[in-house]
């Protein structure tokens, strides 16, 4: 991926995050700064769960165990973004909202496209 791209998903992926605080209670509202900042803690957080678990643990892996992986990395962004405030259930739906929204609107290349 070249650094236009990665700009380009991060930036997404802040939208992403100031749509699922106007839609999820318990999912406070983020500035665009304090979202860009929660994207690349989500994105840093997901990496580190990727690499400690395998593929399989990532919101990309599917099914019920990257969708709680996913609302655990969300909950613990809050610790390192200033101004992000999520309750659990918050969490829950936001990767609920997330795992949705990116049928439609994708924030991660496909890894058969990175291999070519």
């Amino acid at each position: 991926m070249n650094i236009i791209g990665a700009v380009v998903r991060f930036v997404v992926s802040a939208l992403v995050l100031m749509v699922v605080g106007y839609l999820v209670p318990g999912f406070g509202r983020l500035t665009f700064w304090s979202a860009l900042v929660a994207a690349l803690v989500i994105a840093a957080l997901g990496w580190v769960v990727e690499m400690l678990f395998g593929e399989r643990m990532t919101p990309y892996g599917r099914g019920i165990v990257g969708f709680l992986s996913g609302a655990v990395v969300i909950y613990l962004a809050q610790l390192f973004v200033p101004g992000m405030r999520v309750t659990i259930l918050g969490a829950l739906l936001a990767s609920l909202v997330i795992g949705i929204i990116d049928l439609f609107v994708p924030t991660q290349f496909s890894r058969r496209e990175n291999r070519t």
